[in-house]
């Protein structure tokens, strides 16, 4: 359907997030494909993509966000503007006719998304580049090169295929508002506007260069000179030696009931807390405290599945005698599982974080499928059937403007690239059945619209990580190589389809033509997968002793140890001993049946009451919110909260004037500033000299001398060993 432009010129999102952030009115004409996008796009991604590989195997390490590119690359495309000659050529008859130009114009907005949406899908580290990692160094498989990019290349690039024959669902209706992208919508805004208030006041523009300035100069603080006000854990400086109290009150291992840190990476560390709807807010937070700080507490004290013997919130497995797990113990030379030794040595013990965070994730694997069917069943057959799922608002009618994408496109993407998954574990004779393959890729397919359907609501990204580890962990067990592939290939694959999809909307709320984001998605992708797999090759082969404990660069590759151990608890030792009938953990698997019924009453009670409060219950959320925990720990949530408390509640219902206009360039400037200052900090101070230039004194060194910090056990582990 058609839409007269001149009709459309009063018409708005119905939603006021979506008209604070994102403009209602297009310009068709504005170019797209230029030279000097691609040039700045490519480049900018490549060096960004190649850097956070280099990165990904320091300790400790920056990463370069899509924010700083976005920042980048509007300086660069306006002197591209400025530089370029501005005459128009024209191509021989035989090769068309037609007329290009170098400079089209002024840097413009479009052209200036197609770069940020390289940069989204792109420049993270892959994580079958990990996995490869580990396979080399921990198990001794090494295929080489191009086995290596065939693999990166599938996992990087099936979930594309797989996002764009989402749109219907995830894109074009209205109710999908994807939060985060209202934020880079701000920020494009912000940049390109001439004047964006004829009222009066401060610009968002100057707006966001003060307050980007203030948190870039203030993270000096809680990142380096007074990092106490980043732990700032203050009651466990009164009783640093008090277990329960540092558990309790604690910042670096514990429950964060002291609500209180100045770092905005600890605020921010689920994502903004001014981005986050508020209901979407109230659900985690609820959450949490159900979970966290309610039956968390309950568990651990009274020493189910022996918790008390273990950290409260660890990061690793440990032993019968409260040791860290050593996986080494339960192998042969060969990297073969021995029972023997596994028998005579000791089952997995999990600590709180894992055992409460695993039967979450039971409960949430099954609810969350549930969730989608009752609430979201009928739109999902109208899409199949092409019934519109929604009717259009005013972004969906200008794009009507701009021919769309074939869904034929995006399923022989789907297909080649899948194809190359086979091609990868048949040619280089890795011993993965391709049926394995069929089942890892089902996982993404049959979760991508219900977590998409969370992440476009609230911002909330789901993972695969525990269905991913044990089903190839059941079918394959003993085989810690084909554990790695299934899992990475689950992972990733759903990963960069919601990151695929997330570019789609931006693209869709700036008006990009459908087509040029299909074309710059691909080739960025394509391309930044060879450069960061040569990274990888290049640093193996010329860097002595990298992956070492004591490399002398840091180079220390700190993701190894964590996915190593993953692949043996449940490639190797496997989720029949872990959670099988004769393990103390077994009752979570009855988690599932929880999480499936949990749905349905507050689905039968809106059914009957449409207008009651059982409407605003998600219970998806309510379990996904915590599934952020480990590596998170309670003041990230605690903290989160309190921000978003005040600015998506309080601001906006008392001030939604200044709300409107500012909240979004608030949110994109705090981490536009502080990112920039995680980079400088690390760059002139951290780095040089091996990170000998410190300052020592009490405002660094006091939350290092509390029992949060050293997250020590409620109870000592007999010398004899659990039973």
């Amino acid at each position: 359907m058609e839409y007269d432009l001149d009709d459309l010129a009063e018409e708005d999102s119905p939603y006021p997030e979506v008209r604070a952030s994102v403009s209602n009115i297009d310009d068709p004409e504005m170019p797209t494909l230029t030279l000097r996008m691609w040039v700045t796009g490519l480049v900018l991604t490549v060096i960004a993509g190649a850097a956070n590989t280099f990165f990904n195997f320091r300790q400790p390490a920056p990463s370069i966000m899509s924010t700083l590119l976005l920042l980048a690359s509007h300086p660069v495309g306006k002197l591209f503007a400025y530089w370029l000659p501005i005459t128009t050529y024209r191509l021989p008859r035989f090769l068309g006719g037609s007329e290009f130009s170098l400079n089209p114009g002024p840097w413009n907005i479009k052209e200036h998304t197609l770069v940020v949406m390289m940069a989204n899908v792109a420049i993270g580290t892959p994580y079958s580049i990990n996995i490869i990692v580990v396979a080399e160094t921990n198990y001794g498989i090494r295929l080489g090169f191009w086995f290596n990019v065939v693999l990166v290349l599938a996992t990087q690039l099936t979930g594309f295929g797989l996002a764009g024959l989402c749109r219907r669902f995830l894109v074009w209706p209205a109710s999908m508002v994807w939060p985060a992208d209202l934020v880079i919508c701000t920020m494009l805004n912000t940049l390109h506007a001439e004047e964006d208030d004829d009222r009066g006041g401060i610009t968002r523009f100057k707006f966001f260069v003060w307050v980007a300035g203030g948190a870039f100069f203030f993270w000096f603080f809680p990142g380096y000179l007074f990092t106490a006000l980043s732990v700032f854990s203050w009651v466990c400086w009164i009783a640093p030696d008090n277990i329960p109290v540092n558990q309790i009150f604690g910042v670096v291992s514990g429950l964060g009931f002291s609500v209180l840190t100045f770092d905005w990476t600890e605020i921010s560390w689920l994502g903004s807390p001014l981005v986050f709807p508020w209901w979407a807010e109230v659900h985690v937070f609820a959450g949490f405290v159900l979970i966290w700080w309610i039956l968390a507490p309950a568990l651990y004290y009274s020493n189910v599945w022996n918790l008390a013997y273990f950290p409260m919130l660890a990061n690793n497995p440990y032993d019968k005698f409260g040791n860290l797990y050593d996986v080494t113990r339960v192998l042969n030379s060969d990297g073969t599982f021995n029972s023997e030794a596994y028998n005579n040595y000791s089952p997995l013990y999990l600590p709180a974080s894992y055992a409460i965070t695993y039967l979450i994730a039971f409960a949430l694997a099954s609810c969350l499928l549930v969730h989608t069917v009752l609430y979201y069943g009928q739109s999902v057959i109208n899409g199949f059937k092409r019934i519109n799922v929604e009717k259009d608002d005013i972004h969906a009618k200008l794009m009507r403007a701009y021919p769309e994408v074939p869904d034929w496109w995006y399923l022989a993407s789907f297909c080649f690239f899948f194809s190359l998954a086979i091609v990868a574990v048949e040619v280089w004779h890795t011993g993965i059945p391709v049926w394995c393959l069929l089942l890892s890729v089902a996982l993404p397919v049959l979760y991508i619209l219900p977590s998409g359907y969370i992440l476009a609501m609230t911002s909330q990204v789901v993972t695969l990580n525990l269905p991913a580890q044990v089903i190839p962990g059941m079918l394959l067990p003993g085989d810690a190589f084909a554990n790695m592939v299934f899992k990475s290939y689950s992972i990733q694959t759903l990963s960069e389809a919601q990151s695929f999809v997330q570019d789609l909307k931006l693209g869709h709320y700036i008006k990009v033509p459908p087509r040029a984001t299909f074309i710059v998605q691909l080739v960025s992708t394509l391309l930044v997968g060879f450069v960061q797999v040569g990274v990888k090759e290049w640093m193996f082969a010329n860097i002595t002793d990298i992956c070492s404990p004591h490399q002398a660069d840091f180079l220390t590759c700190p993701h190894n140890q964590v996915l190593y151990t993953a692949s043996a608890i449940w490639g190797l030792i496997g989720p029949t001993r872990q959670f099988g009938v004769h393990s103390i953990y077994h009752p979570q698997l009855y988690a599932l049946i929880v999480g499936a019924v949990l749905p349905i009453p507050f689905w039968l009670y809106h059914r009957k009451y449409p207008s009651s409060w059982a409407n605003l219950i998600n219970t998806p959320i309510l379990l996904n919110g915590v599934a952020y925990i480990p590596p998170a720990v309670g003041i990230n949530y605690s903290s989160w909260f309190l921000v978003g408390f005040i600015f998506q509640f309080i601001i906006r219902r008392r001030n939604f004037a200044w709300w409107s206009k500012f909240n979004y360039v608030t949110s994109a400037a705090m981490d536009s500033g502080t990112s920039i200052s995680v980079l400088f900090i690390f760059f002139a101070l951290e780095f040089p000299k091996k990170g000998t230039i410190t300052v020592n004194w009490w405002g660094n060194s006091v939350w290092q001398r509390t029992a949060d910090f050293m997250s020590p056990s409620l109870l000592k582990a007999p010398s004899t060993g659990l039973t």
